[in-house]
């Protein structure tokens, strides 16, 4: 088959999953926690709408429940609700001087539970950041990769309670990370191929 014709049913497909899902959701009344922090509603807990190029930490249906779904790239930019989308890394930059500069704000976005070594946060605006940890798939290394763990053509889950990384829509600054030991939001460029971060939504 054709790979543009490919790429272009897989699109269809992903687009019908998502409509599908969010009717669901909307027929059910949604349910979706949100918080005004600033000028700004964001969606208080990870997306966790189950789409395909969407895996659950580990592959356990339970961290699902409670870190929301990690998605691939192509993915995260579709999954937000209509009246949502993914955030640009500005609108991330405003979260984060809204609650004291990204040296700072890591620690007043984190959960107040759930974090390794006591890593919690105040979690003074409700946006309660939890660890979703991440994902890489296939990833191409020598048997053992600079952090000690091996790469191969599976699931390599990394993080999970130590750390959470969230989509930008900002093609050159990948994601945002919170991790349990600092404080700061920290901005990162890691290359989006064959890989699985949280979705957090911002409202339109």
């Amino acid at each position: 088959m054709n790979s543009k014709l490919t790429k272009f049913a897989q699109a269809a497909v992903l687009g019908l999953a998502i409509t599908l899902t969010l009717n669901a959701c909307e027929e059910k009344g949604g349910g979706i926690k949100t918080v005004k922090i600033g000028e700004q509603v964001w969606m208080a807990e990870n997306l966790n709408i189950d789409l395909p190029g969407s895996k659950c930490y580990d592959n356990k249906p339970e961290n699902c429940q409670k870190y929301g779904r990690l998605y691939n790239w192509e993915t995260a930019l579709k999954a937000c609700p209509n009246g949502w989308h993914l955030p640009s890394d500005n609108e991330w930059q405003t979260l984060a001087d809204f609650a004291g500069g990204k040296e700072k704000a890591g620690t007043k976005l984190k959960s107040k539970s759930g974090w390794a070594e006591n890593g919690n946060g105040t979690d003074k605006f409700g946006f309660a950041a939890l660890p979703g940890g991440y994902c890489y798939f296939g990833f191409e290394c020598p048997d053992v990769c600079e952090d000690g763990y091996p790469m191969d053509n599976v699931d390599n889950f990394h993080n999970g309670e130590y750390g959470g990384y969230w989509w930008s829509a900002t093609e050159t600054i990948y994601t945002r990370g919170i991790t349990y030991n600092k404080e700061d939001v920290s901005i990162n460029d890691y290359d989006k191929n064959n890989s699985f971060y949280s979705v957090r939504c911002i409202q339109n």
